[in-house]
């Protein structure tokens, strides 16, 4: 696990090493245990390494092939590399580490670019060859680690963080206007853009090819996977299906656990956490679990159930863990508001402050973690979301039901008007044809309820995952600590996209009963039906796991910010958003967005999703456009 960085001057000038060395000090943190530049006349690769397998110099980077015609700088971690390299053993190749650095740069030499499709893991890969003059760059299945990339002026550079892109002195740094609208539509960025213009994120299941000998070298993206739910043609019992995922499920947790450095597990009170740390305790006794819960004096409602420490606890005792445990305040989410808005670089999904001190937590004992993002999404963790729109007349139907229900922060009728002062530069931009187009590779004839169900969860793990997943990413690298996602082992995964949805869903006949009166006077009456998911794996987890924990209802982990935006913060939020001369107001109407707080601070909304991204892009002007930097 690593930071990668590097640069190619098109024009054919020199690279500085100084200025490789400022993008790849950008990015210290991702790996401080040691650190690499590579340069040959206008092409440099730079690497951070944190040391978790092979803690040896065999594993350094930028690694060089043997026959010195491949630059290697790689993050992440292919846990079957034990497979791969015997392989290539057997094809002749031989090894001299015992990284896993060392086999991806060997499987790249043999088998080229397809070689990423033997890859179970996660990672961002840069490999520069030196004959063909040629720069391959590649990003996992699922998006786990980001890999970023620009090709501003006569320069194309990429690296793990933006802050490495930006690390370079020439760099103009602008709004993408259009993206910001799409992250206050969605509160999440659906397509390959940033907030900042000309900064591209690489597509999760793509890799990308720049040909230096070509007369205008562009980076060319190539899809080699992609998430495919449906139905299977001929199924398996139920019985069988819920033996298969245990055997994959433990699988999964199994193969991740390899490493040369300390491992722990983070312990939220679900599930999912709960299932990977009862199988890895089996095989790390007394391993350490990591837990954050909140301070509740001020919450009401629904929020005076986000706590689940003691859950977390009684897990920690069933399984002999050693235990850490930290309590958020409401002044922790203001201190930390700087710091978080440097190293996350943008805003994605939901409030994600608590995962940054769950990852300072972790980081004060162990190097790698084992998370339970991902569950959720191949599972069917979501229902009361993909039942909106379950009956449909056609294919367009269903976007539109979909879409209603997904504009997270500012509805389209209000987007003109809060978007105002940017207006004329984002008139054209339209954010349905932004939700449609994750679609552009899918059929659009569905037969039955279950198809437009795969199909939601096709978008989940598309968007909604890859989101959490950079989240998780850069939080967790920020203290240098790997974070690994044992739900998203590959035949996990594969498992999961042919698991019939019966067995994810237990109400689906009732929901669609009550689907098309769901606002009608009914509306508690479909949240109750709608609260099923995961079923088959709830029925599997109850072997490892207390009955009451697999059975439980879903509790995401948030803050009672809606409570501590009316109360304890919110002199807090006025500061921020409507004292003095915000920086966000250069974007968005004051008057607008004002009247959007106060119908919050009235009681009359629930808005702290978009106060949470109102305070969120105020603080990454002032980090990112600013140049200023905090932590």
């Amino acid at each position: 696990m690593c930071g990668i960085a590097g640069l190619i001057h098109l024009r054919g000038e020199p690279v500085s090493p100084v200025v490789l060395k400022k993008m790849t000090d950008a990015i210290a943190h991702r790996g401080p245990d040691g650190e690499g530049q590579w340069i040959e006349n206008n092409v440099g690769m730079g690497h951070r390494r944190l040391a978790i397998i092979d803690l040896t110099s065999g594993g350094h980077q930028p690694m060089v092939s043997v026959d010195q015609r491949y630059v290697l700088s790689y993050n992440g971690e292919v846990y079957n590399y034990r497979e791969v390299r015997a392989e290539l053993e057997a094809l002749g190749r031989r090894f001299h580490s015992a990284s896993d650095t060392e086999v991806v740069l060997g499987a790249l030499a043999e088998w080229g670019p397809r070689a990423v499709e033997r890859f179970n893991g996660m990672f961002a890969i840069a490999l520069w060859d030196r004959v063909a003059q040629e720069l391959f760059l590649a990003r996992d299945r699922y998006g786990i680690k980001p890999l970023y990339y620009s090709e501003q002026g006569h320069d194309f550079v990429f690296g793990s963080e933006q802050k490495a892109l930006l690390a370079r002195p020439e760099f103009e740094r602008k709004v993408d206007k259009a993206a910001l609208l799409e992250y206050f539509t969605f509160q999440n960025i659906f397509t390959d853009r940033t907030l900042l213009e000309d900064v591209r994120l690489l597509p999760a299941g793509h890799y990308g090819i720049i040909k230096l000998r070509d007369s205008h070298p562009k980076l060319k993206l190539t899809q080699y996977w992609d998430f495919d739910f449906r139905e299977p043609e001929l199924a398996a019992s139920d019985d069988e299906y819920r033996e298969e995922l245990d055997r994959l499920f433990r699988q999964a947790v199994n193969r991740q656990l390899v490493t040369d450095v300390e491992l722990g597990s983070y312990l939220s009170g679900g599930m999912d956490s709960g299932s990977i740390t009862a199988v890895a305790a089996r095989s790390y006794p007394y391993m350490k679990t990591f837990t954050c819960g909140f301070d509740l004096n001020s919450a009401s409602g629904i929020e005076l159930g986000f706590d689940e420490r003691s859950k977390a606890e009684y897990m920690s005792y069933h399984f002999k863990t050693e235990h850490y445990e930290m309590v958020l305040k409401a002044g922790d989410m203001e201190r930390v508001l700087p710091k978080l808005a440097w190293h996350l670089e943008e805003p994605r999904v939901g409030q994600s402050y608590p995962n940054y001190y769950a990852a300072k937590l972790a980081s004060k004992f162990v190097k790698v973690v084992l998370s339970g993002a991902g569950g959720d999404e191949l599972f069917g963790g979501y229902p009361w979301r993909y039942y909106r729109a379950v009956v449909n007349d056609d294919f367009e139907h269903y976007i539109d039901k979909y879409y209603a229900f997904w504009q997270r922060l500012i509805p389209n009728t209000q987007i003109k008007q809060v978007f105002s002062p940017i207006w004329g530069d984002v008139d054209k931009v339209w954010t349905r044809d932004i939700f449609r187009d994750v679609f552009k590779h899918h059929a659009e004839k569905f037969t039955s309820p279950e198809d437009y169900i795969n199909h939601s969860l096709y978008f989940e793990a598309k968007t909604f995952l890859h989101g959490l997943l950079v989240v998780e990413d850069k939080l967790s690298m920020a203290h240098g600590l790997e974070s690994r996602v044992p739900f998203l082992d590959n035949d996990l995964v594969d498992f999961s996209m042919r698991c019939p949805v019966r067995l994810k869903l237990n109400n689906l006949s009732q929901v669609l009963r009550i689907n098309e009166n769901e606002m009608g006077g009914k509306a508690n009456q479909y949240f109750q039906k709608t609260r099923d998911g995961k079923q088959i794996l709830r029925d599997v987890m109850q072997r490892h796991l207390p009955g009451d924990i697999a059975k439980a209802e879903k509790q995401g982990f948030s803050a009672p910010d809606a409570s501590w935006f009316k109360g304890e913060s919110i002199d807090f939020v006025r500061r921020k958003l409507t004292a003095g001369q915000p920086l966000l107001y250069a974007y968005l109407d004051r008057d607008a967005v004002t009247k959007l707080l106060q119908e919050h601070l009235s009681g009359e909304q629930n808005r702290r999703l978009l106060i949470w991204s109102l305070l969120s892009i105020e603080q990454w002007l002032q980090c990112h456009l600013g140049g200023r930097r905090v932590g």
